[in-house]
This record gives C-alpha cells, structure tokens and sequence, in this order.
C-alpha cells in the first residue's frame, strides 16, 4: 500500500506560527510526520512517501505535492497541519479533518477514522469531519484527508502542539485510523493455515501453511518411510536414520 504523508507548509512560510512566534507550524507537522511514516514501517506491504521538503527550507509548491502522490500512484493521502482561527490568542479549540466536497466514500470513511482516534488519544474538542475546498484534497486522485491538530493561537493547545508527547499521539492517532479503514498487519504477524498433505496418493497428517511454506510433521514423514526419528532435547535436534543408513 503507498501512502503519501504530506507536512503542511515549510519553517519560512509567513504566518504559520504562534502569534507568539514561539513555535511555527512546521516544527509540528513536519515531527509528526516523520513519526507517522516511521509507524507505518512497522506494517506489511506499506511504502511511504513525502511531499513536502523535509529540510523545511523550502515551502513546496502545493501542485507539485498533489502531482508528486498522483504520479506515485499513492493509495492515500494525508496531510498533517495545526491550525489558527485570527493568528492572535484566542479561544478556537480542538482538532477537526477535512475532506473535499466530492470525494469517494472511501475519503469520508479515512476521515471519520482519523478524526475520531485524534479525540480518542488527545481529549481535545471534536470539530468533527468537514468539506472544504483544499488544494490537497481536491486535486489528488486518492483518498485523501487533511487534519487540523490543533490551534496554535489558542494558549493551552499551542502548549500541548509543543510538546513531543501530543505529538505522538497525533501519529498515533493518524495511523491507528489508517490501521482501522485499511485493516493492515503488523510486518511480525505470520499468517498460519492448514494444509493438506498426500505422500504417494495417501492422505498424511495436516500440515501447516506459514507465509507461503508448508510444513509437515516430521514423525509422519518419518513413519511413511520406514525410518527411525529421534529427538534430542539438549540439542534441539531430530534426526531421521533411513533403513539403508541404519
């Protein structure tokens, strides 16, 4: 699966900031989505992409991000921001997600999933899903979504955008809701199925199918041939001695 995470904006970009310059918006998305794609490494089959400059020096083209994950072929989209109501202190809370007016089915369910693991793992104030006119949800030809984490000109949460810990949660958050939509499975997971053996037109004991191998037990075998087995603890060892062997 590709999946496009995509850190709004750059460290320069004018006006993305704390009205206290304390923090500027970058420095929060850009964290957040290095811990998202380092997450998703943990799962089978997921490659990861960025949009943005990862140095942070230069804001990219917004284009040039929706052309980047059309041209990759990427499966989904998210976009990672905090957000600013009058980018002077305020009271404007929570987290919210948006979507573009027309989107699939399959963007409303990512949002809905997202959105709500964000307010299960912060306690924030649920903005809920809305539909906006958004270049990186309108012009990218896959699901996609961009979430809002938080207001950085309200007091108590520019604090929380701050702090690395908020800052995991909403990577978590992101990819639990990825995880939920897309049912994906941990690289350590190994997939075990039955599997039926027949030795010579007979029917032997079920074997068992891991990643792609089957694997039989050994005394069946073993037994089918004629040959002695012996195991030996200490060792961790099974030895089949043939009758010709013997």
């Amino acid at each position: 699966m590709k999946i496009v995470i995509d850190a709004g904006h750059g460290y320069f970009t004018l006006g993305k900031r704390c009205p206290d310059g304390s923090m500027r918006e970058w420095e929060f998305n850009a964290v957040v989505a290095n811990y998202v794609a380092q997450m998703l490494a943990a799962y089978d089959g997921v490659e990861t992409k960025f949009t943005h400059d990862v140095t942070g020096k230069t804001d990219v083209l917004l284009s040039t991000r929706t052309k980047t994950a059309n041209a990759w072929g990427a499966d989904i989209l998210v976009s990672i921001h905090a957000n600013a109501a009058a980018g002077t202190w305020g009271i404007a809370e929570g987290i919210e997600t948006f979507i573009y007016s027309t989107k699939s089915t399959a963007s409303v369910k990512l949002a809905n999933a997202v959105q709500a693991q964000l307010i299960a793992k912060t306690g924030r104030r649920n903005r809920g899903v809305k539909t906006g006119d958004l270049h990186m949800v309108r012009e990218t030809k896959m699901p996609a979504i961009l979430v809002e984490c938080g207001f950085m000109d309200n007091r108590e949460e520019a604090a929380l955008l701050k702090t690395d810990a908020y800052r995991r949660k909403c990577a978590e958050a992101i990819v639990a809701g990825i995880v939920e939509v897309y049912g994906l499975k941990e690289a350590d997971d190994v997939r075990v199925d039955k599997a039926n053996v027949v030795i010579d037109a007979k029917k032997a004991k079920d074997g068992v199918l891991i990643d792609g191998t089957v694997y039989v037990p050994l005394r069946e075998v073993a037994e089918y041939y004629s040959a002695d087995i012996a195991w030996d603890n200490k060792t961790k060892t099974a030895t089949i001695t043939t009758k010709g062997a013997r």
